[in-house]
């Protein structure tokens, strides 16, 4: 008999630990998974429980929460202008979740933050009904309204840096949605979400962060910098030793220019204003890939960039021939970019080779408004030297002053830039993509660099120029910005 109940006692025991075991697996290990499960109903109950805090842009939130009929989801989140909003802020979804600055900052949005502990205490002695913080954006009103509207009904992308701080002045995608048009748990949320997300012009595609693109003759910005910092060209107004037509290595193939351009040994900086294949195809070649691709991610290429929100890694492909090289030294090949890339590398020129880690939270406060975290500016990288940096600068305002960017002038204002057509599909037979990389400067006020690309699958092929379609956005976009520094 004793026998017996020993043997149950440790059955017995052995079931009492394994209990323990389980409680402790689940309490300690899984906890954070189990929280954000999306079938644990709890973690949406006590999201939208109470109000939601703002985002802020110029000191007016373009967020805000509205009661619901729901016992439990009591609030549901609203946007003020939501589909220009949408590629900063992101969506928050009683039922589909978040993304965005929603997603990133959502315990500071919600108040379950432990900076915001000494909130939610103070809450449950007072009885006022918790809420949550707010982010503070560095994004400028003026500059995302004229992003947005400029790419009006086209597809494509803007991104605006300051590039003295890194702080993202504008964030633009298009075709974009209205976030609050599935906020909430009813039948009508989930058809409109379902018909974003399978609509064919993937509207919820933050263009400007998760997209990449081929640049094009943007990219040449880069090409020339490597040439600078290599030794490769000393001199931006001596002839380079470029042929025409230039064979690329290992083929028969010419790379070609777009028309009769007086690339044939040109400067530096005519190649830059005619925008040559040619000299910059050679250059990248007579450099090589490593030469390349060091200069490229001194600019930020394959890495991503967190702003907090994350964007995508661009591309310069490592492991290639030296005809492979040349191509990607003029955008094309394998070489892709973000329009959040492509301003970053206007906005390290622009700032004297000197590039600022790209922003968009400049604060974090509390419901009470006390600031709990603050963004400082840091350096990211030094692409260029100063001389050479300047040096490119004086190339890039000649492209606006007499070159292919001349629909970005402004007056009074001193403006640089860079076009770029960069082609793409089998055979390059898609629309070529439309590119303007840019910066602007007057005096007494911060500057400003822009990158706007369009796929405008409505133009005719010959009308497609970054030029012609690009720059003209650029240029209110940076208006923009100017005037509201006044």
């Amino acid at each position: 008999m004793n026998r017996q109940l020993r043997h149950i006692s440790i059955f017995c025991g052995i079931l009492f630990l394994a209990l323990l075991l389980r409680d402790n697996w689940l309490q300690y290990v899984k906890a954070d998974q189990l929280d954000s499960s999306s079938l644990n109903r709890r973690v949406a109950i006590e999201r939208y429980s109470h109000k939601r805090g703002d985002i802020i842009v110029n000191g007016k939130p373009i967020t805000g929460s509205v009661k619901t009929d729901d016992l439990d989801l009591k609030y549901k989140t609203t946007w003020t202008d939501g589909a220009e909003w949408a590629p900063v802020t992101g969506y928050a979804s009683q039922a589909f979740g978040s993304t965005g600055l929603e997603n990133v900052d959502d315990d500071i949005l919600t108040g379950s933050d432990d900076r915001l502990f000494r909130d939610r205490t103070l809450s449950m002695f007072t009885g006022e009904q918790q809420e949550g913080g707010s982010i503070v954006t560095t994004l400028n009103a003026a500059a995302q309204k004229a992003a947005f509207e400029g790419l009006g009904k086209k597809k494509g992308a803007v991104a605006a840096i300051d590039p003295t701080t890194g702080k993202i002045l504008a964030l633009a995608s298009t075709p974009s949605y209205d976030p609050s048009s599935f906020a909430g748990m009813s039948n009508a949320d989930g058809k409109a979400y379902n018909a974003l997300k399978h609509g064919k012009d993937r509207p919820m595609l933050n263009r400007a962060l998760k997209e990449t693109y081929p640049p094009g003759s943007t990219f040449k910005l880069v090409t020339a910098s490597a040439a600078l910092e290599s030794g490769k060209v000393t001199d931006v107004d001596a002839p380079t030793n470029s042929p025409l037509p230039y064979i690329m290595p290992g083929t028969t193939t010419p790379l070609n220019n777009e028309g009769n351009l007086p690339c044939e040994n040109a400067t530096l900086r005519v190649a830059l204003e005619v925008s040559c294949n040619s000299v910059f195809g050679k250059l990248g070649a007579d450099m090589g890939v490593k030469s390349m691709a060091s200069e490229a991610e001194k600019f930020g290429f394959n890495n991503y960039v967190d702003t907090p929100v994350r964007a995508v890694a661009s591309v310069f492909p490592t492991g290639i021939n030296t005809s492979q090289t040349a191509l990607s030294s003029i955008g094309q090949f394998d070489t892709a970019a973000t329009p959040l890339q492509m301003a970053m590398v206007g906005a390290a020129i622009a700032n004297d080779g000197k590039l600022m880690h790209p922003y968009m939270v400049d604060e974090l406060r509390a419901p009470n408004l006390d600031v709990i975290d603050k963004t400082q500016p840091k350096e990211m990288s030094q692409p260029l030297t100063p001389e050479h940096a300047q040096e490119l600068q004086s190339m890039m305002e000649s492209v606006v002053q007499k070159g292919t960017g001349a629909m970005a002038q402004i007056s009074g204002v001193t403006v640089g830039g860079k076009t770029g057509t960069a082609q793409h599909g089998e055979n390059n037979s898609g629309l070529p993509y439309a590119w303007f990389v840019s910066y602007a400067k007057v005096s007494n006020s911060s500057p400003v660099a822009v990158a706007v690309v369009v796929e405008d699958g409505s133009a005719n092929r010959n009308d497609i120029s970054g030029g012609g379609l690009a720059a003209p956005i650029a240029k209110a976009v940076m208006q923009a910005v100017i005037n509201s520094n006044k």
